[in-house]
C-alpha cells in the first residue's frame, strides 16, 4: 500500500514535529529536569544520550517501521503484518496493546492538562500575582477538591484535543503540529533567554545540571536513564506507529528517528534551564513531580520581575506541549474505528474522545469524591491506571515491538523500510533483538519489585 486511506505527513519535517509533539510531554518539563540533576548531572546526560541511541533509537524506528510498512492503524497493522511475515497471530497482540496503553493514558492525562489550562488562565489573569507557599497549596487543593472544576478543565481539554483530531490527519494534526510545535521551540527559547539573563542563578543551573559528578551515579540512576530514554519517546502506545503509517516512503525511518530523539531530550534539557534557575533564585526545592509545576514554580514566578508575563508563557508552553502528545494518543483507535466501522473521521474521533473523557472521570474523582475508594493498598483509581498503562503495558509493548521487528518480521519488509542490508542492518537488529529488550525488560522488573518491595 502506497500510502494511507487516512491521508499522509506532507513532508519529513511535518512528520519530525508530529512525532516529536508525541513525545515532548509534560513529563520532559517536570520529570527529567529533576533526575539529571540528581543522578550525575553531565555523566547522567551522557548516560540517558547513549541509552536514548541504544534502546529508545532503535524500538522508535522499529515502531515507525511497522507503521510505513502496515500503513494502517495500529491494530490493522499488525494483523496484516504477522500474515505478510507468515508467523502467529499471538504477534496481533502488539498493536492491541498499543491502542490500550495510549488510550489509557489519554484518559487521566486530559485530566493533568485540565490542571495546566487552569494555572494558565490563574497566571495570565493576575490570579497568581504576590502567592506564596500557603495560597498556592491553598489553590492547588481547592482545584483538586472540587470534582465539577476537574471535570470542567478536563473537558475543554478534551473538546481541543477532540477537535483537532476530527479534523483528519492533513487539516487537523498536521495544521496543528505544523503551527504549535514551532511555537514551543520559540516559547522555549525565550523563556531561556530570560532565565540567562535575568534569574541570576543560570550558572549555578548549569552546573547542577552538566557538571560531572560520577558519584552521585548508581545502579538506581543507570536504571532512571533506561527507563526515561524508553518512556519519553511514545514508544508502545501506537501513537508512532499510527503516525509511521502516514509518513512518506523515501523518508529514512533512522534519521527521523535520531532527530526525533534529540529534539526531545533539547526540550528536556531546556527546560531544566528554565526551571532551575527560577528555583534557585527563590530557594525553593526543586521537588519532583507535579508538585514543581503546580506548587512550587508559581510562587517564583511571583517573586520576579515580568514573572507574571513569563509564567504565562510557561504555562502556554506546556499547553502546547500536552495538546500535541493529547492529539496523538487518540490517533490509534481513532483510526482503528474507521477502518472497522467505515464511518467518517469526525465520528470516530468523537467516540474516542468522549469514552477516554468517560475513563478519565475515575481519575478526575480519585482526588476528591472517590479518594478514600482504594482497588489496592494506597492506589487510587487514578494510581491504578498509571501504573497499568505506565508500568506494565508500555514495556510490555516496547518489549513486544523489539522482538517482532527482530525476530519475526520478514526480512525484505525490513530491508524495504530501512532502505540498507548487510552490515550496518546487523547493527541495527543486534541492538533491536538483545539490547533494547533486555533494558526495557529489566527495567519493567525493576518498576514491579519496587511497587511490590516498596
Amino acid at each position: 500500500m502506497s500510502q494511507s486511506i487516512h491521508g499522509m505527513w506532507s513532508s519529513r519535517l511535518i512528520f519530525i514535529f508530529a512525532a516529536s509533539g508525541s513525545a515532548i510531554g509534560l513529563g520532559n518539563i517536570w520529570r527529567f529536569p529533576y533526575i539529571a540533576g540528581e543522578n550525575g548531572g553531565g555523566f547522567f546526560v551522557l548516560v540517558y544520550l547513549a541509552c536514548i541511541l541504544l534502546i529508545g533509537v532503535p524500538i522508535m524506528a522499529s515502531e515507525i517501521l511497522l507503521g510505513r510498512a502496515g500503513r494502517k492503524s495500529p491494530i490493522n497493522t499488525m494483523q496484516d503484518l504477522t500474515q505478510a511475515s507468515g508467523v502467529t497471530a499471538s504477534w496481533q497482540a502488539i498493536g492491541w496493546v498499543g491502542a490500550i496503553a495510549g488510550f489509557t493514558i489519554l484518559s487521566y492525562y486530559g485530566v493533568v492538562a485540565g490542571w495546566v489550562l487552569f494555572y494558565l488562565l490563574e497566571m495570565s489573569t493576575g490570579g497568581l500575582v504576590n502567592a506564596n507557599a500557603q495560597s498556592t497549596q491553598e489553590i492547588f487543593t481547592t482545584l483538586t477538591a472540587n470534582p465539577w472544576a476537574l471535570v470542567g478543565w478536563q473537558t475543554l481539554f478534551m473538546v481541543m484535543a477532540t477537535y483537532i483530531a476530527a479534523l483528519g490527519v492533513v487539516k487537523g494534526l498536521q495544521t496543528a503540529v505544523k503551527y504549535m510545535m514551532p511555537a514551543l521551540y520559540i516559547l522555549l527559547v525565550m523563556l531561556v533567554v530570560w532565565a540567562a539573563t535575568e534569574s541570576g542563578h543560570f550558572q549555578e543551573s548549569l552546573t547542577f545540571l552538566f557538571s560531572f559528578r560520577v558519584e552521585a551515579f548508581s545502579v538506581d540512576a543507570l536504571l532512571a536513564a533506561m527507563g526515561h530514554a524508553f518512556f519519553t519517546l511514545s514508544i508502545g502506545m501506537g501513537a508512532i506507529m499510527a503516525y509511521g503509517a502516514y509518513l512518506p516512503k523515501g523518508v529514512s525511518i533512522i534519521g527521523a528517528s535520531v532527530t526525533i530523539a534529540m529534539l526531545d531530550t533539547i526540550v528536556a534539557l531546556l527546560s531544566a534551564l528554565i526551571i532551575f534557575p527560577i528555583v534557585f533564585a527563590n530557594g525553593l526545592e526543586g521537588t519532583e513531580g507535579p508538585s514543581l509545576m503546580f506548587l512550587t514554580l508559581p510562587i517564583a514566578f511571583a517573586n520576579m520581575p515580568g514573572g507574571q508575563f513569563f509564567g504565562t508563557l510557561f504555562f502556554l508552553l506546556v499547553s502546547f506541549a500536552a495538546i500535541t502528545s493529547a492529539i496523538s494518543l487518540l490517533e490509534p483507535v481513532t483510526a482503528w474505528l474507521v477502518e472497522r466501522l467505515r464511518t467518517t473521521r469526525a465520528v470516530s474521533a468523537m467516540i474516542v474522545g468522549f469514552m477516554a473523557w468517560l475513563l478519565g472521570l475515575g481519575s478526575a474523582f480519585s482526588f476528591n469524591i472517590m479518594s478514600d475508594v482504594h482497588f489496592f493498598p494506597g492506589m487510587t483509581f487514578f494510581n491504578l491506571v498509571d501504573f497499568a498503562s505506565d508500568k506494565i503495558l508500555l514495556p510490555v509493548g516496547g518489549v513486544l515491538i523489539a522482538l517482532f521487528t527482530g525476530w519475526a518480521l520478514r526480512q525484505t519488509i525490513i530491508e524495504e523500510e530501512l532502505g540498507f542490508a548487510g552490515y550496518t542492518i546487523n547493527i541495527w537488529q543486534a541492538l533491536i533483538r538483545y539490547i533494547a529488550p533486555v533494558a526495557v525488560g529489566i527495567v519493567f522488573v525493576m518498576k514491579l519489585q519496587t511497587l511490590f518491595t516498596g
